[in-house]
C-alpha cells in the first residue's frame, strides 16, 4: 500500500454556453457561491461572481497516492469538476488547476523574536 498524500486543489474555469435557464438560476444563487463560501472538500465548492458572470472556482481536497504527484490530483479535481458541471447544466470552457500538496508544504511558524 502507498503513502496517501492530501491536496488542495483550485479548478478554475470560465462560463460558456449557458442556457438562459442556467444564467438565471446562476444568478439567483449569487449570494450562495461568494467569497464567503469558499472552502475546501471532497465534494467541492463552487464560487464565482455574479457580474459580469464570466469565470468561476471549484475548490477540492483530493486524497491520493502520493507516487502519483500533484498531476493526478489536479486530474481527479477537473473530471469531479466536469461532472458536477454537466450534472447541473451549466456550460463551461476548458478547465485549469492549480495544485498544492498539503503533506509535503512547509509551514513557516512565528518564533518569540518575530512576534
Amino acid at each position: 500500500m502507498s503513502e496517501q498524500h492530501t491536496y488542495r486543489v483550485i479548478v478554475r474555469g470560465t462560463w460558456d454556453g449557458l442556457t438562459e435557464e442556467a444564467r438565471t438560476r446562476l444568478l439567483a444563487e449569487a449570494a450562495e457561491h461568494g467569497m464567503a463560501s469558499m472552502r475546501f472538500c471532497e465534494e467541492g465548492s463552487l464560487t464565482y461572481e455574479p457580474a459580469p458572470l464570466k469565470h468561476f472556482s471549484m475548490r477540492y481536497v483530493v486524497v491520493s497516492d502520493a507516487v502519483d504527484g500533484e498531476e493526478m490530483a489536479g486530474a481527479i479535481a477537473e473530471d469531479r469538476a466536469e461532472r458536477a458541471l454537466r450534472e447541473l447544466g451549466y456550460g463551461f470552457g476548458a478547465l485549469k488547476s492549480t495544485v498544492t500538496d498539503l503533506d509535503t508544504m512547509k509551514i513557516n511558524r512565528k518564533t518569540a523574536s518575530r512576534r
